[in-house]
């Protein structure tokens, strides 16, 4: 059962470098490109290039500390301390950092709505199911961190009764 466990474990972790690679390689290879097609497409508009480039590095910040904190959370998990103090603080960050994307998503979303004249629905439709996806996975990790709060607390009652 463990060699399986940790074949799981190891899948994860696999799963989550890969996502970070991949988010890595976008920001630097295809968000600059994006960007100079838009500006040229619309002209207008061009002036938008390097904010857009701003925010989108910004808004990167958060999905890579939750993507790191991910990690450590798999790792703990299979050094067996995922009932610790340290998990329970990687999901705390994991919970920040879910509720800031979802923060900048909705800024992003009232900024073009407010700024932008075009049709815009497919952005602001494709940035709720961002903003809902983003919730989900921060109540998932409000709700193991109570959890795993309990737990510990559980834990620490016993081992002061012992």
């Amino acid at each position: 059962m463990f060699f399986y466990e940790t074949r799981i474990n190891v899948f994860l972790r696999g799963v989550v470098v890969l996502i970070g690679i991949t988010a890595l390689a976008l920001c630097i290879f295809w968000l600059p490109g994006i960007a100079s097609r838009d500006a040229a497409a619309h002209p207008e508009t061009d002036y938008l290039q390097y904010p857009f480039l701003v925010c989108a590095y910004v808004f990167s910040i958060p999905f890579f500390v939750a993507l790191y904190q991910a990690f450590k959370l798999l790792s703990y998990i299979d050094r067996n301390k995922a009932f610790s103090e340290l998990s329970v603080r990687a999901l705390s960050y994991i919970k920040y950092s879910t509720i800031t994307i979802s923060i900048l998503i909705v800024l992003g979303i009232l900024f073009v709505a407010i700024f932008i004249d075009d049709d815009v629905a497919g952005f602001i439709s494709l940035g709720l199911m961002c903003t809902f996806a983003s919730s989900v996975i921060a109540a998932f990790a409000v709700v193991l961190q109570k959890i795993l709060q309990d737990a510990l607390d559980i834990k620490s009652e016993n081992d002061l009764t012992v």
